[in-house]
């Protein structure tokens, strides 16, 4: 998968892409290609490639010895601005107050074979040999004294590229990191759209999609987190990509604080698309001999638009950033009672909403807030999780004993990187709050956010989980993070004298600290994500939670363009899916049942609401359901996932599917989230997955060959239209329909 020509061509391919690259007339890296897979290279080729005799106009030569060379009109693998390239750079390095321009020179390069999976911090692995390969260039700047080590690794069947840099410093001067990001691409054009997953609390990664020029386009976070407003990933898209076909490149990070990802389009209209830890408010301090790493970046590359996009996208994070045994093993259908009960609830209430559950086929109780402390609001109580006897007064063992007696999982929620002002936690510790030395600092839902930077307080947090996750033998944690970071300053580094910018990048560090605690002593709890819902969800979270809460707006119309946009980035079986009550408390609507299960079906499905309440014809339903989820599991969660209409937010109707490998089987779910007056009556949903050469039974009555479904589609429900009650399949606002179609030969 990699070729290495006369020691300064590299060409990292397999049977998707290809990625090019070469060491220029100045000895540093610069980008060639990537791209469609270009095979075997002959050597006419290469120098075709390589041939660049002049230089664009209005440009300064990056030095008197190199004839026409300029960095202005080069492409480098990671720029450095200033150095005759005016453009965003990857890597600002300063001593004291002065910029350094620096300048990384070729040293060797070695192959990698393996790339394992550590707790430590988060990467992308392989599982064998033949699963990857990374290419290790090792790059030095002799007169600052910095090594740059530039990794590089393609995976097999993939079209990702992951790449990440280690900075290590050789000299005898302490010098400070202010910018070095993790990936930078660049590319010939300019015509694309610049396409990203903007929003916010309750309405988190909705497709935005808007034309690039010169300049800059940007999102970012400053949050601590990758936020409910944006997220890493990005996309260029061709302006008439669409679902099926299209050219569309694409990043993300693995990582899960400040992030800024964007595009930067120069006088000659080329593209450098560039993405990494947000150097605002960033500053990491390296003396001699220490060694900074960043976040590994991940591109991929599409010729057959969204469709293919997802392809790639899900299945990289599910084969080699999730834990693999996670698609392996089932996920258990959860019942959350938080959207039943909220604060108010006893050990009664919540027994009886778990029989109620386990009758229906439910199999995992989730424990929501308020089950520690005095917690019967969301304004106490953080920081002391011990059991509320008041609530639970045989002790937390107990109700957990109870559950499982059932036959059922048991799951916590916990909020570890929040402290209430009403603890022993705070009181004691002081110091251990993310806050200014200044009079006024700033409160959210009546809590503070922990100094997750300093070590001691991660394992104190620990400390306090531990035995309850001991004692209750917990199989499921769901984690939360409901406010984000102000004031951000830690009386931690003041005190070992380390910078302040350096604090957002450390405090994730403790986040992932404290899961590599909890996953290494319990390795097979299973750990939900969440962030008031959506607002942390992105690959570094997903390495440790296979799954993540993916909003706290649970009505299944507004989660129709949730999970548009998130499964652009990320697999199905990272949306926990749950079927919550009507009115929706989140925006008043009401929608049907068969509705809300139809949406929630695709992905890991979980019910949150009184159950109790519930009528039998309801609870009948609800049981129906749940006997087709488990019968279909595995492909609901991990086929592969096919966006069947545009994927623009205003479209009225929404419709995707997913199929196995072998194309034998395939759901295909359709939304219609308004009625239409006098809508036709024939109207087709093309599936596209199909294999034309089968023949899938439809209806439980058609054999219809795949030719005619992926050519002319699967028609559509008869909707109402003020003629056809009797024979009409749909009606009203909110319309949702499931196809399950099955090969027949």
């Amino acid at each position: 998968m990699i070729d290495v020509i006369s020691n300064k061509i590299f060409h990292l391919h397999n049977d998707k892409v290809s990625y090019l690259f070469n060491v220029m007339e100045n000895k540093q890296l610069g980008h060639l290609y990537y791209g469609k897979s270009l095979g075997n290279l002959e050597e006419d080729d290469l120098n075709y490639l390589l041939k660049h005799d002049s230089k664009s106009a209005g440009t300064v030569k990056y030095s008197p010895e190199i004839k026409n060379f300029t960095l202005a009109d080069h492409e480098s693998e990671y720029p450095v601005y200033g150095s005759s390239d005016y453009r965003e750079g990857a890597i600002d390095v300063y001593r004291a107050d002065e910029p350094w321009y620096l300048d990384f020179h070729f040293e060797n390069y070695t192959i990698e074979k393996t790339k394992t999976r550590d707790l430590k911090f988060p990467t992308s692995y392989a599982q064998g040999e033949n699963d990857a390969e990374t290419l290790v260039i090792t790059l030095k700047d002799q007169e600052h004294e910095l090594r740059l080590i530039e990794k590089f690794t393609i995976f097999a069947g993939y079209s990702a590229i992951v790449r990440s840099q280690k900075l290590i410093n050789l000299g005898d001067t302490t010098v400070q990191i202010h910018n070095m990001m993790s990936g930078v691409l660049s590319l010939p054009t300019a015509g694309y759209d610049f396409l990203s997953l903007s929003g916010a609390w309750l309405k988190e990664r909705h497709i935005k999609r808007r034309p690039i020029e010169q300049g800059l386009t940007s999102v970012e976070s400053l949050k601590g987190a990758s936020s409910h407003q944006q997220n890493p990933f990005v996309a260029l898209v061709d302006k008439n990509a669409d679902v099926n076909q299209g050219n569309i490149y694409a990043a993300n990070l693995i990582y899960s604080g400040n992030f800024l990802s964007q595009v930067e389009v120069n006088e000659w209209d080329k593209a450098r698309l560039s993405i990494g830890i947000n150097p605002k408010y960033f500053e990491w301090q390296l003396a001699k001999n220490e060694e900074f790493t960043t976040p590994e970046s991940v591109f991929y590359y599409s010729d057959q638009g969204f469709n293919g996009l997802i392809k790639e996208t899900n299945g990289f994070a599910e084969d080699h950033v999730i834990a693999r045994k996670w698609k392996e093993n089932s996920r258990p259908i959860v019942f959350n009672n938080w959207e039943a009960t909220y604060f108010d609830f006893n050990e009664d209430k919540l027994l009886s909403l778990a029989q109620e559950g386990q009758k229906l086929g439910m199999e995992c109780f989730v424990l929501d807030d308020g089950w520690f402390g005095h917690r019967d609001d969301d304004r106490s109580s953080l920081g002391n999780w011990a059991v509320d006897r008041r609530k639970f007064p045989n002790g937390m063992r107990s109700f957990a004993k109870k559950i499982h007696d059932m036959g059922l999982e048991f799951g916590l929620w916990f909020e570890p990187e929040m402290v209430s002002p009403d603890t022993d936690m705070y009181k004691e510790h002081p110091d251990w709050v993310v806050r200014h030395p200044y009079k006024r600092v700033g409160i959210g839902r009546g809590q503070y956010v922990l100094d997750f930077a300093n070590p001691k307080v991660v394992d104190a947090v620990y400390q306090q989980m531990k035995p309850t996750i001991a004692e209750t033998n917990l199989d499921y944690i769901k984690w939360d993070m409901n406010r984000n970071i102000t004031e951000a300053y830690s009386p931690y580094l003041a005190e070992i004298n380390r910078p302040q910018g350096e604090f957002f990048h450390r405090y994730i560090l403790g986040v992932y600290a404290l899961y590599q605690k909890i996953l290494t002593d319990f390795p097979n709890i299973l750990i939900e994500g969440c962030s008031g819902g959506g607002g942390r969800f992105d690959l570094g979270i997903l390495f440790y939670s296979p799954q993540i809460w993916p909003s706290d707006d649970s009505d299944a119309i507004e989660k129709l363009d949730i999970l548009t946009g998130t499964t652009l980035a990320y697999p199905l079986s990272s949306f926990s899916n749950h079927v919550s009550a009507v009115p929706n408390d989140q925006v008043k609507r009401n929608t049907p049942l068969a509705l809300r299960q139809d949406v929630s079906d695709f992905g890991p499905l979980g019910y949150e609401l009184d159950i109790t309440k519930l009528d039998d014809e309801e609870k009948q339903k609800i049981k129906s359901n749940i006997e087709f989820y488990k019968q279909n599991r595995q492909l609901l969660l991990h086929g592969r996932l096919q966006q069947l209409v545009s994927v623009n937010p205003a479209s009225n109707v929404v419709s995707w599917g997913v199929t196995n490998d072998q194309k034998s089987e395939s759901f295909i779910g359709f939304y219609r989230k308004v009625a239409q007056p006098n809508s036709a009556v024939v109207r087709h949903i093309k599936a596209p997955f199909l294999d034309e050469i089968k023949h899938y039974v439809v209806d439980d009555k058609f054999r219809v060959s795949g030719r005619i479904l992926k050519n002319i589609g699967l028609l559509e429900p008869f909707e109402f239209n003020g003629a056809n009650l009797e024979t009409a399949q749909i009606s009203g606002d909110y319309q949702s329909w499931m196809y399950h179609l099955v090969a027949k030969d």
